[in-house]
């Protein structure tokens, strides 16, 4: 049957084992059941089992296309837990999970083409700033302090501290708030990145704006959105 992505399943499969097994209390349609305080998560297993439904849950509660039902899904998972015959035919279900994909699909593609135009517009305004270059690629970039060291190749590792964010200044990752500068390969990171340290010297701090053509593109990746403009400030400490 055509399903949604394994990573999905696994996600609705183990939002709340901590219900397995015992009657919703939900007291309207949508309110969570008040099982998971009772529950004893001690043992190994139940640590682990609890780990997956907490990260799991939290993924899915961040997605607003796809609404779970709690009660719905706990009863999917004591059913499979035991064994027991699907309550559904296996053609209803594979509707429903392609009505879900369809959905999803539609959300993300319009998710997309609103960030794609977001983030034009910044590139647009951004590049007339002074002190902005822009390369051919369009990374656009800015000096914030200037080095004399030498510049890395593609062959090089190099030592940075970063800190990048959305175009709505939300902050995705962040060596800087880590306090721990990051090492890596030159060619193993984004494109805009490989093309930005090149030109760089040990010692710059650069304000890079990376177009999602040379970020992730159209899949966004964690906490970034398809199609998402990136900004990033970048010191380029050292070259190993």
């Amino acid at each position: 049957m055509n399903r949604l992505s394994s990573s999905c399943i696994l996600a609705l499969a183990a939002l709340s084992f901590t219900g397995c097994g015992k009657q919703s209390d939900k007291t309207a349609a949508g309110t969570p059941a008040a099982t998971s305080a009772a529950a004893t998560i001690e043992s190994v297993e139940q640590k682990v089992s609890y780990g997956i439904g907490y990260n799991m849950g939290a993924g899915l509660g961040r997605d607003d296309t796809l609404k779970v039902d709690q009660a719905a899904l706990i009863a999917g998972i004591t059913d499979g837990l035991a064994k027991a015959k699907t309550r559904l035919p296996e053609s209803e279900l594979e509707a429903a999970f392609m009505a879900v994909q369809q959905k999803m699909a539609a959300a993300a593609a319009e998710a997309g083409e609103k960030q794609l135009a977001l983030g034009n517009e910044y590139l647009a305004k951004n590049k007339a700033k002074p002190g902005v270059t822009v390369t051919a690629s369009g990374l656009q970039y800015e000096v914030l302090k200037s080095g004399s060291g030498p510049k890395p190749t593609e062959s090089s590792t190099v030592k940075v501290h970063y800190h990048g964010t959305l175009i709505d200044g939300k902050v995705f990752d962040s060596s800087v708030e880590r306090k721990e500068p990051i090492e890596f390969p030159v060619t193993g990171v984004i494109p805009g990145w490989v093309e930005a340290l090149q030109l760089m010297s040990v010692g710059d701090k650069w304000k890079l704006t990376i177009p999602s053509a040379i970020a992730y593109g159209p899949r966004g990746k964690g906490d970034i959105p398809p199609n998402a403009v990136l900004v990033f400030e970048v010191e380029l400490l050292e070259i190993k």
